[in-house]
């Protein structure tokens, strides 16, 4: 958390015993291979992504961070965009990261400012294996989405429902079968990345453009604000957590006029769910998502998974938790930042009824929705404090991609729409990697091939040759890993020869009489 913030940039015994013997023989021979290198995988931490007990153990169906806006390039269209499953390992295969086949990922639109969705957009997905007698993801180098060598895809459905008090009215399939851009497995699985994904961006009727599969995760912040509030003493701060993880990302741009109540009304109010089927076959939702950091620092432990449940014309129940809000209690505890005088009305405004005379519709029910204007025009120079910072087409009114609403929460939460200007902030003012300029607007996932490479391998030699230098990184010495995987082949011999000796034991040992 710094200051100044706002002017940055940027079986039976015999059995056992054999199994025994094999494991061992197996251990001797793969542990010394094991040792070749020193290569360790990095393990992700705890993300405020995972933001309540229950959805955190199910990550395909935790939503992470929802975007709203008028599209920069199209200003007659609204962008929605959706992500779930966080932290995403670039190289975490073979089983990379598919979209749940028993969910439903809805997004919902709310008009008239009532709390109950008026429109949704339904997304569901099936799965298809071309080869199930392998072990990877892809068979061969990969050019198209149709291509052979793609051994497991996806593909999905959009049902747009229309709803009347809440309850449905009339439900039309407007996609079916539309691929999903894969997960980037590497440079040499998948060369040209980019045309892939630009396969998948499908048109629809009326104007409308899909588009569903990874990306880089577009939420930048240093989440070491758990570690009580940046490390007590702001020597945490800094430092993207999230970079160079990836997301699964539905992204749909409709024309304005197809979501909203009327020209006079241009207000919409936008939250996402995941609904999983239960073992009766019933759906049941277990992720919701609005506003950015609501159910992870506004929410307490006690209400997570009961918000996760509900619905926003539930959000009355919720209330204390905003007009009674924990974080800058904790802020003055740590820091000595007295905190606003309470009831909190202003994050009422912020986060359940919409900003007056910007995004708040008339007569409008507080609950909790990331709420656009959909009238105001895309800003020529993105400010990225939104509204904090005199631009209206950011946050919060809707998302934008580069809006930092870290910092604007932070200084919204500690007082700066009730007297207290401030510059809080994480020092982490941009994504790490630049978004497109073009629907689906997100930038391309982090490749599973990141790292360093190799030396030793592009020469002339035959490739069994060259495999043992495949196995150094580039930092390390020589003669330490041709000792290694000396040491590794006859371990492997020993362990051969062990087995044998195991499996000849076990014949002679069926014959005895116990």
């Amino acid at each position: 958390m710094t200051a100044n913030s706002r002017s940055r940039t940027g079986g039976g015994a015999g059995r056992s015993g054999v199994a025994t013997l094999i494991c061992g023989a197996l251990a001797a021979g793969g542990l010394a291979a094991a040792g070749v290198t020193a290569l360790e995988p990095q393990t992700a931490r705890a993300s405020s992504h995972r933001e309540a007990p229950l959805i955190s153990g199910t990550p395909q169906y935790d939503n992470t961070d929802l975007y709203a806006f008028v599209s920069p390039d199209r200003p007659d269209t609204t962008t929605i965009i959706a992500n779930w499953i966080p932290f995403e390992e670039p190289a975490g295969g073979p089983n990379f990261y598919n979209f749940a086949e028993d969910a439903q990922y809805d997004l919902h639109i709310d008009n008239d400012g009532d709390a109950h969705g008026d429109l949704l957009f339904r997304y569901t997905f099936s799965t298809h294996t071309k080869n199930e007698k392998t072990f990877l993801y892809n068979t061969g180098p990969v050019t198209s989405l149709d291509d052979p060598d793609l051994n497991i895809t996806q593909t999905y459905d959009i049902d747009q429902v229309k709803l009347e008090g809440g309850k449905e009215v009339s439900r039309t399939t407007i996609a079916h079968d539309v691929p999903v851009a894969p997960s980037n497995v590497g440079k040499a699985s998948m060369p040209d990345y980019p045309a892939l994904r630009k396969q998948a961006i499908h048109e629809l009727a009326g104007g409308a453009r899909t588009f569903a599969g990874q990306a880089d995760d577009p939420f930048f912040l240093d989440l070491r604000v758990f570690d009580l509030l940046y490390g007590g003493d702001l020597s945490e701060v800094g430092n993207d957590t999230l970079k160079g993880y990836n997301v699964n990302s539905i992204a749909l741009q409709v024309p304005t006029h197809m979501i909203v109540e009327s020209a006079e009304q241009p207000v919409v109010g936008i939250w996402t769910t995941t609904q999983r089927k239960n073992a009766r076959g019933d759906f049941t939702q277990v992720s919701r998502l609005g506003n950015p950091l609501v159910n992870e620092v506004v929410n307490p432990i006690e209400d997570k998974d009961t918000f996760n449940a509900s619905a926003p014309r539930d959000d009355a129940q919720f209330l204390k938790n905003v007009t009674h809000p924990e974080l800058p209690k904790l802020i003055e505890a740590i820091y000595k930042i007295e905190a606003p005088e309470e009831p909190r009305d202003d994050l009422v405004d912020v986060f359940l009824k919409g900003v007056k005379d910007l995004n708040q519709p008339p007569h409008v029910t507080p609950s909790e929705q990331l709420r656009l204007n959909t009238s105001i025009q895309p800003a020529a120079e993105p400010k990225r404090l939104g509204v904090l910072d005199g631009d209206n087409a950011g946050f919060p009114n809707g998302r934008r991609l580069t809006d930092d609403v870290i910092d604007a929460a932070l200084q919204v939460v500690e007082g700066e729409l009730v007297g207290a200007p401030n510059d809080l902030g994480d020092a982490v003012d941009a994504n790490d990697k630049e978004f497109e300029h073009a629907f689906p607007y997100l930038a391309n996932p982090t490749e599973g091939s990141r790292g360093p490479l190799a030396e030793g391998v592009d020469g002339g030699n035959d490739v069994r040759n060259q495999l043992g230098d495949a196995l150094r990184p580039a930092e390390a010495g020589g003669s330490d890993d041709t000792t290694l995987i000396a040491a590794s082949a006859g371990g492997g011999a020993i362990g051969v020869l062990l087995i044998g000796a195991g499996l000849a034991w076990w014949r002679r040992a069926r014959g005895r009489a116990y």
